[in-house]
């Protein structure tokens, strides 16, 4: 299946081949894919309030952008050209989800999220360049893509969007239903719909330096405990009340120099980084819960999944959960590692005791037992 996906080649050879160096063109990369939504089913999630929402037109020689949520009634009767782009679609549809998940040959702290976009005939976004790599694949309709690798990325001023000033195109190709164009971050490129057409964005995880570094400077904020008090008691008196005394720039350097940090910190902080929600992104709590008798006797049965918006990651004999850190017993590990991997486990991988640690992340809207009656 990755060979299809990836026009012939191993995950191993795209990998070395084409990731972060140049763009891949796959004709029939998903045979016969015709998407996940309708585009009714994606207008109705653009008019929701917890799902990100944009729409894009071309009007007046210019570039206009709207935010959701929207009603119905912004897409009606529109002349103009027309985009709407759905960011997140994996956190509200299991078959999106699993579209995402065909991707996990990249490993899931890279993977962000499934956006889908709609347009009518001439529709898009202008031509842009994102700062992470994508997989676009094209879902019902047919859209034209020109790409380009130039240096010259400036953008247009006072857009509303990362519009390029100057695009040039090098290669133009027309994307099928289940065709799909991989490009490299920073690689031009500009969508065109030829018809009513929408496109799946796979979408990986790319944190500026500055970024990393708010996040981690957060992280230590929380960690750090350092004992101590700024002291004095050979104070001399000062020629100049207002200047700032150099004895005390020196206390205060050696006392900030005492702050350490090293890999495991680092490690500790991605894991929570890179697991923490996005901000629109709540959990509910099941409306009636099972007792845990009741839970543990559904999920022997069915087995437990994790609950489309959980972040799960791994390293060692930590576990990361929604920006959370987790130390489960060494009984549990590798049970709870394959449930990362998998995002779901069979029944014959639970028992009481595994049951019993799942039940407080049931109770959190975090996972549930399994919809099926059949092991995965």
């Amino acid at each position: 299946m990755i060979q299809t996906l990836l026009g012939g080649l191993s995950a191993r050879d795209f990998l070395a081949q084409y990731w972060q160096k140049k763009p891949l063109l796959v004709r029939g990369a998903i045979p016969d894919f015709q998407g996940v939504f309708d585009r009714a089913s994606l207008l109705d999630l653009a008019c929701d309030e917890d799902v990100e929402s944009r729409m894009v037109w071309h009007q007046n020689d210019a570039w206009q952008l709207a935010r959701g949520p929207f009603r119905p009634s912004d897409f009606k009767r529109r002349r103009d050209a027309w985009s709407v782009l759905v960011s997140g679609a994996n956190l509200m549809s299991e078959p999106a989800d699993a579209l995402l998940r065909r991707f996990s040959f990249i490993p899931q702290a890279r993977l962000d999220d499934l956006m889908v976009s709609y347009a009518t005939p001439g529709g898009g976004v202008g031509p842009h360049f994102d700062s992470y790599d994508v997989f676009l694949l094209q879902g019902a309709g047919v859209r034209r893509w020109q790409i380009g690798k130039q240096r010259d990325l400036s953008l247009i001023e006072g857009a509303p969007l990362r519009i390029l000033r100057d695009f040039r195109p090098s290669h133009e190709w027309d994307l099928q239903p289940g065709d799909m164009l991989y490009l490299p971050p920073r690689y031009a490129h500009n969508g065109i719909a030829l018809s009513d057409c929408m496109t799946y964005s796979i979408g990986f995880r790319a944190p500026a330096t500055q970024e990393l570094a708010e996040g981690f400077l957060s992280f230590l904020q929380e960690e750090l405990e350092l004992k101590g008090r700024y002291a004095d008691p050979d104070l001399k008196l000062a020629r100049h009340p207002a200047a700032l005394p150099e004895d005390m720039i020196d206390q205060v350097s050696e006392m900030l120099a005492r702050i350490r940090w090293g890999r495991a910190d680092v490690a500790r902080f991605l894991g929570r980084y890179l697991s923490e929600p996005k901000a629109h992104v709540f959990f509910d709590p099941p409306e009636r819960p099972l007792t845990e008798k009741a839970f543990v006797t559904a999920c022997t049965r069915r087995g437990f999944a994790l609950d489309l918006k959980t972040q799960l990651l791994f390293r060692g004999k930590q576990l990361y959960l929604n920006g959370e850190v987790e130390d489960p017993p060494s009984s549990l590990l590798k049970r709870l590692q394959k449930l990362a991997d998998l995002r779901c486990l069979a029944g014959s991988d639970l028992d009481p005791e595994i049951c019993s640690y799942l039940f407080v992340w049931y109770n959190a809207g975090f996972g549930m037992p399994s919809k099926g009656g059949k092991d995965f």
